[in-house]
């Protein structure tokens, strides 16, 4: 019985989140078979199940897992949330019949590469009976130039504080003072 297992799928992972929808029962769901644009995310993981199957025929894990997931984007100014692309690749990979049940991932690094030229997804799984997973984070001896992130248009001017400036100086906007209004602490509204 193997230990380990690759699964490599060519192009940009999309996530699942841009997909969901609510009905007017206010129920989530996934579109499919729709002829337009959610077909893309039922595509994506149909793609992910045949070339997960195919990569790895005979090859069921039914024990916990460590996963190294290596996602490689075309651009590095736009592109999903890392974080949020999981969900999708998993869901493929259980659909496939690597994995049971996608709750078997005990253990997962999750690496952001670019490459214009090849984007894709590598996930590497080990069982964790057989592997441990060590690892340190180590100072550079030499700072690299840091990748700035913007927020998200749907917070943008909202931040009070931007850290990580080329000077490393913190910048503040100046403090207002108290508000008497009550704010809700889920959505931040008066």
């Amino acid at each position: 019985m193997a230990d380990y297992a690759k699964v490599v799928v060519p192009g940009t992972p999309i996530s699942k989140s841009t997909f969901k929808m609510v009905s007017k029962e206010g129920r989530f769901f996934m579109p499919h078979d729709s002829g337009g644009y959610n077909d893309r995310y039922a595509n994506y993981e149909t793609t992910i199940t045949l070339m997960a199957r195919a990569q790895n025929p005979g090859i069921i894990f039914y024990e916990s897992l460590i996963a190294i997931l290596k996602v490689f984007y075309k651009s590095e100014k736009r592109h999903p949330d890392t974080n949020n692309i999981t969900k999708s690749i998993f869901d493929g990979i259980e659909k496939s019949g690597l994995i049971i049940n996608d709750a078997q991932i005990t253990r997962l690094v999750i690496e952001e590469y670019y490459d214009k030229v090849n984007p894709r997804f590598e996930l590497e799984l080990y069982k964790e009976s057989v592997f441990n997973m060590e690892f340190t984070v180590l100072k550079r001896e030499e700072p690299i130039i840091p990748v700035s992130y913007d927020p998200p248009a749907n917070v943008k001017g909202k931040t009070q504080k931007k850290c990580g400036t080329p000077s490393g100086a913190v910048e503040t906007s100046s403090p207002k003072p108290p508000s008497t209004k009550k704010v809700c602490s889920v959505c931040s509204r008066h």
